[in-house]
């Protein structure tokens, strides 16, 4: 079974289509965006998207605190956490 973190990196590849990029070779606290994997707003839409149909999670697109769940993987895999306990 696949941890949440690696759904997430999975998850990531797959929507927006990043081609020689392997799970293994995303750090999970690394910035998503600018140095880190390099996704740009438009990755950021079809992410949100994408996490909205997989997990039922609602995101705002203007809001400091969607910034901040889009930071890393791992605050990604945070929010997820805190939806499934609701």
């Amino acid at each position: 079974m696949l941890t949440l973190e690696q759904e997430i990196k999975e998850l990531i590849i797959a929507v927006l289509q990043l081609e020689d990029i392997g799970p293994d070779d995303i750090d999970a606290a690394a910035p998503l965006f600018g140095e880190g994997l390099g996704l740009d707003s438009i990755d950021a839409l079809e992410l949100g998207v994408a996490l909205q149909k997989r997990y039922g999670i609602t995101l705002s697109a203007n809001s400091e605190e969607t910034r901040q769940h889009f930071a890393s993987v791992e605050s990604l895999e945070a929010l997820i956490a805190r939806h499934r306990q609701q």
